[in-house]
This record gives structure tokens, sequence and C-alpha cells, in this order.
């Protein structure tokens, strides 16, 4: 008469609880190494961080331009904004999606200017033809849809790198982007106070 084994059924369950406790341990390790809270961004450290890099790039960036190439005006200051959200998304080190879409998206745009620049000239003999109205279908799509699902859909458009993640993803990327931008403007407040200062305490 054949008995039963136990061990193969206690076995699979004692490998399950280490499979679930080496998941507990990896998910523990990826929030000490990749911190996604807010509150890293509320530290005095951070803003002084991005402020040191801040003012290294804007330096670098004002000796790369050129009188010729129209740096006054509505074009300076895109500069100014595109160099500011790229030391920001820097000085996040790539642990949020926003950094990284921004990062990329800097690369990406270079691309597509040269990009622009060829089809250019192909398009210009394009202008003259008789155009039919084309409906969006993704505009059809985005009125069918309720109206949480849309403005999820719209958050997800404005965070950067967040426009095909689910609800959970955009909020948490939503929170952390917010706290960064607000450390921004505080980092840049200042650097404008320390400039007007400086420039009223100089020589008359």
């Amino acid at each position: 008469m054949m008995t039963s084994n136990p061990l193969p059924a206690r076995e699979s369950s004692m490998m399950m609880i280490r499979r679930r406790n080496k998941m507990k341990s990896r998910i523990v390790n990826d929030q000490i190494q990749n911190p996604n809270t807010s509150n890293q961004w509320k530290s005095e450290a951070r803003q002084q961080l991005y402020s040191t890099k801040l003012l290294q790039a804007l330096r670098h960036v004002r000796l790369n331009s050129h009188p010729s190439r129209g740096g006054g005006g509505g074009g300076g200051g895109k500069v100014v904004r595109e160099t500011a959200d790229r030391v920001l998304a820097t000085t996040a080190k790539g642990r949020s999606r926003w950094s990284r879409a921004i990062l990329t998206n800097r690369l990406k745009m270079k691309f597509m200017k040269k990009r622009r620049q060829r089809a250019k000239a192909a398009t210009l003999s394009a202008i003259n033809r008789p155009r039919k109205p084309r409906l969006s279908i993704l505009k059809l799509k985005s009125k069918n849809l309720p109206a949480v699902q849309r403005k999820v859909r719209l958050l997800g458009r404005l965070v950067p790198g967040c426009r095909k993640e689910q609800l959970p993803v955009i909020l948490e990327e939503t929170i952390d982007y917010i706290s960064a931008l607000q450390m921004q403007i505080r980092a840049i407040n200042n650097l404008l106070l320390a400039s007007t200062s400086g420039a009223a305490a100089g020589p008359s």
C-alpha cells in the first residue's frame, strides 16, 4: 500500500514563501535606491544642487550664444526655459518617467529638426493642392470617453512621459513632477533675487 509523501507540497510552499520574501526585499531596495517621492524636492540640499547646475548651464548657454542667431526676445526665453527643464531632469537622475522623457525628448528634437528641414522643400509644392477635410479618429474617441477618462488622458499629456500610462503611474509621476516644478520656481526666484541685489550693491 502506497503512502502519500507530504514533502513536495511542503517544499513548494517553502519556495513560494522564499519567492515572496525576495520580491518584498527587491521592492524595498528599489524604493531605497530609486526614491520617487515628492519629499526629495523639498530639501535645501536638492535645491542648492539644482541652483548650482542651473547657473553652470546658463553660463554655458551665454558663452555659446551669438548675437546674429537672435538670442534676445522670445527665443532667449525659450532657451532658458529648456535649459532649466533639462537641468531639472538631470537633477532627478532619470529616476522618474518625466525626467527620462525630457532628456530623450531633447535628443529627438535635434533629430526632428534636421528631418523637418529635409521635408520642408517637399511640402512647399503640396501647399497649392486642394486638401480634403479629414476627421481625426482620436478626437472621435476622446469625445466618446467618460469625463474621468478624458481628464486622465489630459493629465497624461501634461506630464512628460505619461501619455500612454495607467492612472496610478500618472498620479505618482504628477505628484513628483509638481514638487520638482515648485522647487524649480523657488530656485529661480532665489537666483533672480541674488542677481538683482548684487546689481544694486554694485558700483553706481
